[in-house]
């Protein structure tokens, strides 16, 4: 079975870019509720297995997100890092997260329908379609979100409904 994409296929949508972004805003609400019901020493500290606190995983989503869709707009690749300057105040995590829906929300309408299937080097690294840029993005939060849960519940914190991607 063929996965590619034909002329005819990129111009009939299934989605449209602005359902496309209530979807991800969806996860980014969820996500940051994942970060609220965090005590903050766990939010850095915690880990299972090896893995990274999941600060430190929040911290690459917050590196990708707003830097990846101002490249997406912009054309202008820049160095991907994961050093966000939060200072291990969660706080602070959460109004650079609050930040980035903001730069996602600015920057969405600058990304005509037509782009979408334009292709990338995003980073300067990874390349692929504006599209799969972008639900790499969201499954990649989606990921780090799951791993958040699981530390949730270790801790005996129930973490919030997965299915409610609603604003508290």
């Amino acid at each position: 079975m063929s996965t590619a994409t034909t002329s005819k296929e990129k111009v009939a949508q299934v989605i449209l870019p602005s359902e496309l972004l209530a979807h991800w805003q969806g996860h980014r609400t969820l996500t940051r509720k994942v970060i609220e019901a965090f005590p903050d020493k766990d939010f850095f500290e915690y880990s299972i297995g090896g893995m990274r606190p999941f600060s430190k995983m929040v911290d690459e989503l917050l590196s990708i997100a707003g830097p990846g869709i101002r490249e997406i707009v912009t054309g202008k690749a820049a160095a991907f890092t994961e050093e966000v300057a939060h200072g291990n105040s969660k706080t602070k995590v959460l109004e650079l997260w609050d930040k980035t829906t903001e730069e996602i929300n600015a920057n969405w309408s600058k990304i005509g329908v037509e782009k979408f299937h334009d292709t990338i080097k995003l980073f300067g690294e990874y390349e692929g379609t504006i599209l799969s840029s972008i639900q790499y993005f969201i499954d990649n939060e989606i990921h780090h979100r799951g791993q958040g849960y699981v530390y949730l519940r270790s801790l005996g914190i129930e973490p919030p409904m997965f299915y409610d991607r609603t604003e508290a």
